[in-house]
């Protein structure tokens, strides 16, 4: 006779597996220049997914160079005195005379500066406001620019990379950490040592202003244009009141076009030393040959002459409710944000789990607020633990008929009942198998284990990728009253109510919040879905896309959240056929 076993007794039987299975066996050795090393050996597949993290973001920064440590992450694309150029020697002779001009251009700029404080002109970035010898110099610039771009090879690094299998290179900066990775075969181990040795032992910043002026377009493009871009930059301002933080990643517009390259040599110097470096390797190599490969390469860069600053302002406890209005360009909405620990804080699990009760389709927020009282079309809950200090964030997006001071209400009362009811043990349960079964998977390849060492180095400590999964799973019912009640007060929390613009509600209400291109490709994509009709393909893009969402928080873009829910309308519509 065969026994049938219920889903909770197949979930605790699977437990131990997926605990056992999700400790990724990872070997610490330290260079003699004080550089870290993390060896994962996996002979899975004949590659190495290879990366470093430098322990700098944007909270190592300070006033008048915010965003310098994002602009170090285009830096230190562009080059050696071997790679990215034809001729180091011209090179080298027209980076100086550029810093010649544009040292010159600096002192015109600081009058500009006064004339903009005394009210002689509007904004400094204007052409018209420039100085006329700042407009001569900067032709004389140009000109410079355009003599290095005779000499410079673009892209050397993708090339050389691509031209020997590798795939995957990519940089990212966070507040906290600032990552570079790539993926390349078994047997270009020791190409992938020359070359990340290289740009950190002889880096060269070719096309300084140049690449300054990018990274001020891509914060004109992902900032400035986007309907909810200067409004979330702005609460985050609110938000964080003392600790840096509170100044975006990207970087203030008045500090990008200021940054120096003798400053940026000098962040160079303090953060990008090797003992604030750690290097990390995922796949197929031998660990012996690989620490000797290591040394002789990483370990030829000189220890850095004093550690790094440590960031030593801590975020003002808040004492009393702040307040957002803002009319924008999209859906009304409603974003709560409230103060919670730093990352590896033992609060930090429960209000993981916490954030999982409530979010998903599945959650209460969307039970609640979407198929409930019908006052939401989207609802969102996410624990951000940060280095330093974490925020926690819930919000809804308004359904039309519905207000934003109705929603907030409802919002409260799935909080209240958290920090007035216990979850139920089932509740709790299934959440937790969620927690072990996204762990499990993660343990997949080499790239998605070098990505959570890379981040959990770079934010505190590579173990809690291993400590963190019993963490989750120890967590109580009480766990979870505790944090709600202790966290989750009105003295604690900001509160943004977004409004839709005037003007904007004629639009179809699907693409409100887009640009005429982002509205032409959500047409064609939106097309695209509707005439899928392979249901597990539908399923794989859901389930990419909303790992897409969870990272992006409510500052993901409104095509992503209206591909999230063509996406399930398409699947419910195919099932049922």
């Amino acid at each position: 006779m065969k026994t049938l076993l219920s889903t909770a007794a197949l979930s605790a039987l699977c437990f131990p597996l997926l605990l056992t299975a999700q400790q990724v066996p990872v070997a610490e050795h330290v260079l003699s220049n004080g550089m870290k090393v993390l060896l994962v050996e996996r002979h899975h597949a004949p590659n190495v997914a290879g990366g470093w993290v430098a322990r700098v973001g944007s909270a190592n920064e300070r006033p008048g160079i915010t965003g310098i440590a994002h602009l170090f992450e285009h830096m230190m694309f562009k080059g050696t005195p071997t790679l990215g150029t034809k001729d180091y020697k011209k090179d080298l002779e027209i980076i100086a005379e550029q810093e010649r001009v544009r040292g010159l251009m600096r002192l015109e700029e600081a009058k500009m500066r006064v004339s903009l404080r005394r009210g002689e002109i509007d904004d400094m970035l204007k052409a018209e406001n420039k100085t006329e010898r700042w407009r001569v110099l900067e032709k004389e610039f140009q000109k410079l620019v355009e003599e290095q771009r005779k000499v410079l090879v673009k892209n050397e690094f993708d090339r050389i990379y691509t031209a020997n299998g590798g795939d995957h290179m990519n940089a990212y900066t966070t507040y906290d950490h600032t990552a570079y990775f790539i993926t390349v075969p078994a047997n270009k181990l020791e190409l992938f040592m020359w070359m990340e040795s290289e740009r950190l032992l002889r880096p060269v910043f070719r096309e300084f202003y140049a690449e300054r002026d990018v990274v001020f377009e891509e914060r004109r493009m992902r900032t400035e244009s986007t309907p909810l871009g200067k409004f979330a930059e702005a609460f985050d301002s609110l938000f964080w009141e003392s600790h840096p933080y509170g100044w975006p990643v990207i970087g203030w517009p008045s500090d990008i076009p200021a940054i120096t390259k003798a400053q940026a040599d000098e962040f160079f110097a303090t953060y990008y030393a090797p003992q604030n470096i750690t290097l990390a390797l995922v796949g197929d190599f031998q660990p012996k040959e690989t620490l000797v490969q290591a040394e002789r390469y990483f370990g030829r860069i000189a220890r850095g002459k004093q550690d790094p600053p440590e960031v030593v302002t801590l975020e003002q406890p808040q004492v009393a409710e702040k307040r957002f209005y803002a009319e924008a360009e999209a859906n009304p909405m409603v974003d709560i944000y409230w103060h919670t620990p730093a990352f590896g804080h033992k609060d930090t699990y429960a209000l993981d789990v916490l954030a999982q009760v409530l979010a998903t389709q599945t959650g209460r927020l969307h039970k609640g607020l979407v198929l409930g009282s019908k006052l939401a079309t989207e609802t969102w809950a996410h624990q951000a633990e940060r280095k330093y200090a974490g925020e926690f964030n819930i919000g809804a997006e308004v359904k039309d008929g519905s207000t934003p001071d109705a929603v907030e209400k409802a919002l409260y009362a799935v909080v209240e009942r958290l920090q007035t009811e216990p979850v139920p043990a089932v509740e709790l349960q299934k959440v937790k198998n969620n927690f072990a079964v996204a762990e499990y998977r993660k343990l997949s390849a080499n790239h998605p284990i070098l990505m959570q060492l890379l981040g959990a180095e770079g934010t505190g400590d590579w173990r809690a990728i291993n400590t963190a999964g019993p963490k989750y799973q120890a967590v109580t019912v009480e766990d979870i009253q505790r944090v709600a009640q202790k966290y989750f007060t009105r003295e604690n929390r900001a509160v943004g109510i977004y409004t839709r613009k005037p003007g904007v509600a004629g639009e179809d209400p699907e693409l409100i919040g887009m640009n005429a291109q982002q509205k032409a490709l959500a047409r064609k994509m939106l097309a695209s879905v509707n005439e899928a009709k392979d249901v597990e393909g539908l399923r794989k893009q859901l389930t990419d896309l909303e790992a897409q969402l969870a990272k992006a928080g409510p500052q993901a873009p409104p095509l992503m959240k209206l591909m999230q829910k063509k996406l399930r309308e398409r699947i419910a519509t195919l099932e049922k056929k």
